[in-house]
């Protein structure tokens, strides 16, 4: 069954001729089965392909349907409406379950591929004191003033200002210092 098949043609009275063969169907007889799958299957793919898609999935969604109609067609009741509107019920109940059925095989899947990743508290030590050793070791290669006035700014949380009246020196120089510690410390640890 392809897509680009043609409807197959149904003689004069399509719904009561095919209302007779599915209840030919229901009695087992195989060739009034081939004359509904020439029927319905056109129509039948052309739904769910509608519905599902995807035309590898429609076909087999298709071939699933209309196996369904050969295996129920005893249940078939033309009271309740034509033949092929009960072919085309079942073909979309069941376009609709494979689309259902892939939203949630794939919300699985998604769910599944969001492990979290454990937190390893021990590595997190061991990267922050060796973090910690480098910054001493950068901070050991400053001149004492630009060691001193780092150390107060950003260890001691004083403000610049702070800094320059705590030591009695100017503020720009306090600044100068500052900036150039820093540069140095950023040369030492690689950073930027």
């Amino acid at each position: 069954m392809r897509a680009s098949e043609p409807d197959s043609p149904r003689p004069e009275g399509g719904d009561q001729y095919l209302d007779g063969l599915l209840a030919r169907v229901a009695r087992g007889e195989q060739a009034a089965f081939e004359a509904v799958y020439d029927s319905l299957a056109g129509p039948v793919y052309g739904l769910i392909l509608r519905v599902v898609r995807d035309p590898a999935q429609s076909e087999e969604v298709s071939q699933e349907v209309l196996l369904e109609v050969w295996r129920t067609a005893a249940r078939f009741d033309p009271a309740k409406g034509s033949a092929a509107t009960w072919a085309m019920t079942i073909a979309h109940r069941r376009a609709v379950d494979r689309v259902r059925s892939a939203a949630a095989a794939a919300a699985r899947e998604q769910r599944t591929a969001e492990v979290p990743v454990p937190h390893d508290a021990v590595a997190d030590v061991v990267e922050a004191s060796l973090d910690a050793e480098r910054v001493r070791r950068c901070l050991d290669g400053l001149t004492e003033a630009q060691r001193e006035s780092i150390t107060l700014a950003y260890y001691g949380g004083y403000s610049y200002r702070q800094v320059g009246e705590r030591l009695g020196i100017a503020l720009s120089t306090i600044k100068t210092r500052i900036r150039d510690g820093l540069i140095r410390m950023r040369d030492c640890l690689g950073v930027g």
